[in-house]
């Protein structure tokens, strides 16, 4: 079983390094949410799968979220982007948020589960769920490399590709089943990165 993981380790490094990404030998919870290019911001489930994954921050592990005692799967169409959080953020549940950390929906080349990459956001969804603040950062990588969708500014997703806008509006607001999640509205870049400000720890 050691021997399975250390080669899974192996693999993945290597895959990562070839990708331009780097896999984190730090605690999530260590790493800051800017970075010198960028934002960083830590790949939970990777684009394309339907698997719903978690950092737990107990165990400093990437995990199956359950619900009823079941493994959670989206009963929809798969992850349109990697989807995952920016570290050290906190959406404070007692200044109306969800109690998690920011999350950001990346569109871009298919990564694995906690690597941890660059990103410029470009948009801000802004959603309810329960009643409760739930924003979802979109963003671009970095890495030109890396990049399916050259919009580099709200602008750009709006004129340029308000298809792929309505299509990642329209997959938040049917992932958890229709009516679950509740639109307020889109904002740009600006507001993207006031957010993160707003809820760094």
């Amino acid at each position: 079983m050691a021997l399975l993981r250390t080669t899974f380790l192996l693999a993945i490094g290597l895959l990562l390094s070839a990708l331009g990404c780097k896999p984190s030998t730090t605690s999530p919870e260590e790493i800051p949410a800017f970075a010198e290019n960028g934002v960083n911001i830590v790949v939970e489930i990777p684009a394309g799968t339907n698997h719903k994954l978690e950092y737990n921050k107990e165990t400093g592990q990437f995990e199956n979220d359950i619900k009823d005692g079941q493994v959670r799967i989206i009963n929809f169409l798969p992850y349109p982007g990697n989807y995952g959080f920016v570290p050290s953020t906190l959406m404070d549940s007692e200044r109306g948020g969800d109690g998690d950390a920011l999350d950001v929906l990346v569109i871009g080349e298919s990564q694995p589960t906690g690597t941890v990459m660059q990103v410029k956001p470009i948009a801000m969804l802004e959603l309810l769920d329960e009643g409760k603040i739930d924003n979802k950062l979109i963003a671009i990588p970095v890495d030109a490399s890396l990049q399916v969708l050259p919009a580099q500014d709200f602008q750009a997703l709006l004129i340029e590709y308000d298809a792929a806008k309505r299509m990642i509006e329209s997959w938040f607001l049917n992932y958890k089943g229709f009516g679950a999640m509740e639109l307020v509205g889109w904002k740009d870049e600006k507001a993207a990165l006031a957010a993160i400000k707003k809820w760094m720890i």
